[in-house]
Parts: C-alpha cells; sequence; structure tokens
C-alpha cells in the first residue's frame, strides 16, 4: 500500500500516512519529498523513531547542522527535564531558551547559514498545551496588496538571537552562544525565493529586527506588522502532540513556534536540524568577541 498523504484544512501542511519513517524504500522516499516541496510542513503520526531513525530520515534531506565541537550529526532532545528527572527553573539558561521558542521564528536565521528543514518527534507531552504552531509565509506573501509587495520587494532584515532573546527579558552574553550579533549579524532579504519550487515567500520571524537605510522605529512597525499579519488563519496549523508523532516543517518558508504549557510538567522533543545550502541560505558575518552583554534598548526592540 503506498503511503496516504491527506492536504490538511489550512494553506499548507499534509498528514502522510501508511508508511515507516525508519524503512523508506525509494518510491516512498520520492513521494516524501515531493510533498515536503508541495505542502512545506508534513505531519507523521505515531511513529515512534528512534535517534538513530531519525537521524537517518533528516539526512535524507541534506546535512545536519553540527553541535560546535562535534564532528557528528545528532538529535538535541528540546526540554525542560533536567537529566536527573526535574524539571527547570525560571531563570535557568534553558529555560529562557524555551520561552524563548513561544515567539514566531525560522530556525538558525541568526547564523551565517540559515536552516533548511527541521524535523520534530514528541517523547514526553503535557497533559495539556506544548502544541507547536506553523505558520505558512508562501500564502502570506501572496496575500500581500501590491503596494506592499513593491515596498519590501529590495529590504533586507539583519537577524540576531541577542536582540530576540532581549524582547523577552533575556540578556544574552556576547560571545557566550551563537555570536553573530554586534560586528555582523546574518543580513537576510525579506522576500525568500524558494529554489526548488520558484515561490516567494516572507523571510521573518521574531529574529528579524532592523532594515539598513530605515528608521529603527519604522523597521521595528514594518516588521511587526508583517508578522502579525503573516500568522493568521487560514495559514496556521496548530498541533496537539502524542508520544511518537514526528513533524517536519521547511524553514524557507514557513515560521513555527511552541506554545505554552504548565512548566512543572516534562515536555521532551527530540530534534534533528538540516542545514540549508550555501548557494540560497549562506551569507556573510563577522563573529562577535566574548565580551560585554547585549543590553536590550527601544532602538533593538
Amino acid at each position: 500500500m503506498p503511503p496516504t498523504i491527506t492536504p490538511m484544512d489550512t494553506t499548507m501542511g499534509a498528514t502522510v500516512t501508511d508508511i515507516d519513517l525508519a524503512n523508506l524504500d525509494e518510491t516512498e522516499w520520492r513521494m516524501v519529498e515531493d510533498a515536503f516541496h508541495e505542502h512545506a510542513m508534513l505531519l507523521f503520526p505515531q511513529q515512534n523513531l528512534t535517534d538513530e531513525a531519525q537521524i537517518n530520515f533528516a539526512l535524507r534531506f541534506g546535512e545536519m547542522e553540527l553541535l560546535r565541537g562535534d564532528p557528528e550529526a545528532k538529535a538535541v532532545n528540546i526540554s525542560n527535564q533536567k537529566a536527573d528527572g526535574s524539571v527547570m527553573q525560571p531563570g535557568e539558561h534553558g529555560y529562557n531558551t524555551l520561552r524563548g521558542n513561544e515567539g514566531w521564528h525560522t530556525d538558525s536565521s541568526y547564523m551565517p547559514l540559515a536552516a533548511k528543514a527541521s524535523v520534530l518527534s514528541a517523547q514526553v507531552v503535557p497533559s495539556s498545551g506544548g502544541e507547536t504552531a506553523v505558520a505558512d509565509m508562501r500564502d502570506a506573501y501572496d496575500k500581500l496588496d501590491q503596494e506592499m509587495k513593491d515596498r519590501i520587494a529590495d529590504l533586507s532584515a539583519y537577524h540576531s538571537l541577542y536582540q530576540s532573546q532581549a524582547k523577552i527579558g533575556v540578556t544574552v552574553k556576547t560571545g557566550a552562544g551563537y555570536g553573530f550579533h554586534t560586528k555582523g549579524a546574518p543580513l537576510r532579504p525579506l522576500v525568500y525565493t524558494h529554489p526548488v519550487t520558484g515561490r516567494k515567500s516572507l523571510f521573518i520571524g521574531r529574529h528579524a529586527y532592523r532594515i539598513p537605510g530605515m528608521d529603527d522605529a519604522e523597521a521595528k512597525e514594518l516588521l511587526d506588522g508583517l508578522l502579525e499579519f503573516a500568522c493568521q488563519p487560514p495559514r496556521t496549523y496548530y498541533h496537539a502532540w502524542r508520544p511518537g508523532d514526528v513533524m517536519m516543517w521547511d524553514n524557507r518558508c514557513t515560521l513555527h513556534a511552541a506554545r505554552p504549557y504548565d512548566y512543572s510538567e516534562p515536555r521532551v522533543m527530540r530534534h534533528t536540524r538540516i542545514a540549508g545550502e550555501p548557494a540560497n541560505d549562506l551569507v556573510a558575518t563577522a563573529r562577535d568577541e566574548a565580551a560585554s552583554g547585549f543590553e536590550p534598548s527601544s532602538s533593538n526592540l
């Protein structure tokens, strides 16, 4: 029986059933790849993948992002549960990262090489909340009026993890993590043309914060307005997780966000991130020196 691909009742996304991601044959793989390009987000219910199987599935789409200093591709747990079984508390570094993920974003846009795709699987889920939301930036661009399309056609925005965390009151020490902000944050066009489909989409999100040649207040108003417009039905999908579910999305033409939940309950998600293609997704940057922290100000926020 071939896989069943059922489009969702949104402008993107499809549910794929009758398939075993750990044992794809070539025909099934081509169906998945084509569906990924067509729908931008795919849901595979109840796959129950092992670490190795999820890594191997991700590697079909390209090279994986590597952890700093680690030459091997690995899956990463995105979780509020610590090694001893307790949950993180407000103020802890990992807790702040999780709360930041609740803002609409695309993965690694603040790095020299932005991400191509992400694969997320549910290991432990809370009793309520903790959904993952995805928004279609292709349809968002399509639905802009011509005046706005003309306005943003040649504009680019800087992307920085430091300023996006500052928006939620968290100061990231320069050089302590992803050190691209003060000396050379990635500058990315607001309109992205997909290298496979040729469709245009908005490339925005919480990491985007400053537009060259534009007053910071005006840039903030424009970026906030585009984000508000883009992340609305019927362009959005919210997935209520069950353990074993697998979801993947195209970071080049979608945004995603984690939804809040009771942080006294554990939530464990396994994440594998596929690196972008240098010809399309690599931009010039300069690494900051490990020195002072990034201090939020009105012009940054």
